[in-house]
């Protein structure tokens, strides 16, 4: 269980103690959940002392969920995407070590299913972090900062996909994301996309916008937290990794609610491990482990 983000000013007195600096946000927010989903990787290039500094700013045993660039997603809409892939590895990504969880790629609203350009970028997504580091030697000059092409060790790279057109919901897409263990993200955008609840990976990923409109703006009351939790157990139970994120940061409802659902799955220890296991890849077994708009 952790937040979709966590530089939010208005947050200040209401979910960060009043007089913390900003600096320290990070940590405070490292001691209450065990993953966060970082969303400045979606908005531009980062640099590579930006993700040590996340790094060393957190304990071991915390994940970063990261998202992946709009350039490839929402610019490129996931065509012609090696070199862009190359570049956004290549920012520091992997600077995060064994910190670095599950990458998130998130599709715009308008973006329709296209299986063939689906199939191709699904090949291209790199499996483990060494994969991840191959990739990124093939960076360009349009990488400003110095890339960053080390692994520290090679581990499993998860990702997830968040589409959000009704187009999705087919079976031969589900297939190929089964095929290359790719999570279809349960995406809970107030009915303005689809709830996609197929499960076509190890991992389960659920992104919760809030429950009605405006988005982002309203909490998640006791009754639907509990089935959300209901949820996490059924998947959890049944086998699956899952991570939650709460993006609902309006009046700081969301990591109110990220506790309250955090409380209720305590006794499941839900995302104590959400992404890649430390040490040598090895064949991605169905491991038991517990989420920027």
């Amino acid at each position: 269980m952790g937040l979709s983000g966590w530089r939010y000013a208005h947050w200040r007195g209401r979910f960060y103690p009043p007089g913390l600096v900003q600096r320290r946000e990070l940590e405070h927010v490292a001691s209450l959940f065990p993953t966060v989903e970082l969303n400045g990787s979606f908005y531009s290039l980062q640099r590579p002392a930006s993700y040590l500094a996340w790094r060393d700013a957190t304990p071991p045993g915390f994940l970063f969920a990261v998202k992946g660039g709009r350039f490839v997603t929402h610019m490129k809409r996931l065509r012609d995407v090696r070199t862009p892939l190359a570049n956004y590895f290549a920012s520091g990504v992997l600077a995060l070590g064994d910190r670095l969880g599950p990458v998130l790629w998130q599709l715009p609203e308008r973006e329709a299913l296209d299986l063939d350009v689906l199939e191709r970028f699904l090949g291209l997504l790199p499996r483990t972090t060494a994969g991840a580091a191959r990739l990124a030697a093939e960076h360009d000059g349009r990488l400003k900062a110095e890339p960053w092409t080390d692994v520290d060790a090679d581990r499993p790279l998860r990702h997830a996909l968040e589409a959000r057109h009704p187009s999705f919901d087919d079976p031969a897409a589900l297939r190929l994301l089964r095929e290359h263990d790719v999570a279809l993200s349960v995406s809970d955008g107030a009915g303005r996309w689809p709830l996609f609840e197929h499960v076509t990976a190890g991992l389960v990923y659920v992104r919760l916008h809030g429950p009605v409109e405006p988005l982002y703006a309203t909490g998640y009351g006791p009754d639907l937290l509990d089935a959300w939790a209901a949820r996490v157990r059924r998947w959890y139970d049944a086998g699956h990794d899952v991570v939650v994120y709460l993006d609902n940061d309006g009046d700081a409802h969301a990591p109110r609610d990220a506790l309250a659902l955090l409380e209720r799955l305590a006794d499941v220890a839900v995302a104590a491990r959400a992404g890649a296991p430390p040490g040598p890849a090895a064949p991605a077994p169905r491991a038991r482990s517990a989420p920027v708009r």
